[in-house]
């Protein structure tokens, strides 16, 4: 079911989508996705109620005037939607950007969080992760050039040239941001996003008190395996797995990831209450 939600004192709509009964898990797509995204890797069945809001600017939400786009803010709309379902406690995650932003409630909001699922994340601690630079390069290009200069320029420049021999799927993802129609708008989500930060500290990892699941894979600069794995180090408790690479095997990245998600809420949360502990 797809809901259209209008934030209280917001001009934004969000369209949130709400899938199954049981067990509430909020699980966001990355940047420039939407929640076709997240079902590739929501494993089906089980008793789990999946709600994917697409963020601003994402799928069919709007983009709203407020400004500057932030983690912070996309996380604050989780907050609003689960307000208005009516949802005290859930299992937050998502994949890179929804990664970053059920990173940010762990810490916003504690209370509300009962458990992580973090997909190839691609911010941990600091802000303006070097990993992200390429989706900087990408917005500046197309917020000072014509767009058609903007992508050759791009296809010619070092950056494109390291990704398409290390990580063919970030290039594809990159050059799909220029056949956007609304690019020029959507220019200011990839500029301010990509120079964000989770706000959350080593140290605050370090105090998660709730069950955390990592997933990463390799062959991929802007989600780097490293950062995966510094995050399952954080955090204690958190179970890591690498998932086949997705620039080479993606149905085999996609059932490895629903596997593990499928696993980790079997063996975490069917016989768990959500309340705080």
């Amino acid at each position: 079911m797809s809901t259209v939600f209008h934030p209280a004192g917001s001009d934004v709509e969000l369209v949130v989508h709400d899938h199954g009964g049981g067990m509430p898990v909020f699980l966001q797509h990355g940047l420039g996705g939407g929640e076709a995204q997240v079902a590739q890797v929501f494993p089906d069945g089980g008793h789990w109620r999946r709600i994917t809001t697409e963020c601003r600017g994402h799928g069919a939400s709007t983009l709203g005037t407020a400004r500057p786009f932030s983690i912070a803010m996309l996380a604050g709309d989780i907050i609003a939607v689960a307000d208005q379902l009516g949802i005290d406690r859930f299992v937050a995650g998502g994949i890179s950007m929804g990664a970053a932003i059920a990173l940010h409630l762990s810490k916003a909001c504690p209370e509300r969080v009962a458990g992580l699922i973090l997909v190839r994340p691609a911010w941990a601690f600091e802000p303006a992760p070097e990993n992200m630079r390429p989706i900087r390069e990408v917005a500046e290009l197309i917020k000072s050039h014509p767009l058609h200069e903007a992508r050759t320029i791009f296809e010619q420049s070092e950056t494109a040239a390291r990704l398409r021999v290390e990580a063919p799927d970030n290039l594809a993802s990159l050059l799909s941001y220029f056949d956007r129609t609304d690019i020029s708008a959507f220019a200011n989500v990839l500029a301010d996003m990509a120079a964000d930060r989770t706000g959350v500290s080593e140290d605050d990892a370090a105090r998660f008190n709730v069950p955390a699941l990592v997933i990463g894979n390799r062959q991929d600069a802007v989600h780097p395996m490293a950062t995966a794995e510094h995050l399952a180090n954080a955090i204690p408790g958190a179970r890591f797995v690498e998932a086949p690479a997705k620039a080479t095997d993606a149905a085999a990245h996609f059932a490895s990831a629903r596997t593990a998600i499928h696993h980790f809420l079997t063996t975490q949360f069917n016989h768990r209450s959500l309340a705080a502990s």
